[in-house]
C-alpha cells in the first residue's frame, strides 16, 4: 500500500492532534505516527521537528527541555485551531482507516496465496515421495526375482555337473572292476571300501547341502 500523504497543512494538524492527547518528545510524536498509519507511514526527523518549531513561532504549542530532551505541549491556542480543523482531521483519520483496511486485505490474499501455494507444493512432493517409494520397492522386488533366477539356474547348472560327476564315476568303477573280474578276482575288502568311501562322500555332499 502507498504510504499516506499528507495535504499542506495537514501534518501539523496530526501533530496537534497527537499534543492534544499528552505532551511528547519528538522521537515520541514520530513513534505515534508510525503506529497510528500501522508502520506504513514513518516520518524523519528531519520531517517532523521543522514543523515542531513553526507550531511554536506561531504559539500552537510550547517547548521545554527534559534533560537532553525537548517535550512539546499543545497550547490553548493550539486546540482552538484543532477544533476549528475537527472535520478536516477526521477525514485523515477515515483515511488512514481505510488505507490500513486495504493493506490487510491485500496482504491477507497474499498469505491465502502462499498458503495455497505451499499446499501444492507439499502435495506434490508427497507424490513424488510416493512415487519414489514405489519405484524403490518395484526395483528391490525385481532384484530379488533375479538373484533368485540365477540362484535357481546355477543350481540346476551344479546338479547337471554332479550328475556328469556321478555318471563318470560310476563308468569309471564299473570299467576298473569289469577289467579286474576278466584278469582276477575283486576282493571282498574292495567292495567295503568302495560302500564306505561313498557313503562318506554321501554324507560330505549333504552336508554341504545343508550349509
Amino acid at each position: 500500500m502507498t504510504p499516506p500523504v499528507f495535504a499542506h497543512g495537514s501534518l501539523r494538524l496530526y501533530l496537534l492532534a497527537l499534543l492534544d492527547e499528552q505532551p511528547r518528545h519528538g522521537y515520541e510524536l514520530i513513534q505515534a505516527l508510525s503506529d497510528r498509519f500501522g508502520g506504513t507511514y514513518s516520518p524523519s526527523a528531519g520531517t517532523i521537528y521543522p514543523r515542531l518549531s513553526k507550531l511554536e513561532e506561531e504559539g500552537l504549542v510550547t517547548k521545554t527541555s527534559d534533560g537532553r530532551k525537548s517535550v512539546y505541549e499543545i497550547t490553548d491556542a493550539g486546540r482552538t485551531e484543532l477544533e476549528a480543523r475537527r472535520p478536516e482531521l477526521d477525514a485523515i483519520e477515515d483515511e488512514v482507516t481505510d488505507s490500513i483496511r486495504r493493506l490487510a486485505d491485500g496482504v491477507r490474499a497474499e498469505v491465502n496465496d502462499a498458503m495455497r501455494s505451499l499446499r501444492a507444493e507439499l502435495a506434490s512432493a508427497a507424490r513424488d515421495a510416493k512415487r519414489s517409494a514405489k519405484d524403490a520397492a518395484k526395483a528391490t522386488a525385481e532384484s530379488a526375482r533375479t538373484a533368485t533366477v540365477d540362484a535357481q539356474v546355477e543350481s540346476r547348472r551344479a546338479l547337471q555337473e554332479a550328475e556328469l560327476v556321478l555318471n563318470e564315476f560310476r563308468r569309471q568303477v564299473r570299467t576298473d572292476l569289469r577289467t579286474r573280474t576278466q584278469a582276477d578276482h575283486v576282493p571282498h575288502e574292495a567292495v567295503t571300501l568302495l560302500k564306505a568311501r561313498l557313503a562318506q562322500v554321501r554324507a560330505d555332499v549333504l552336508a554341504a547341502l545343508d550349509r
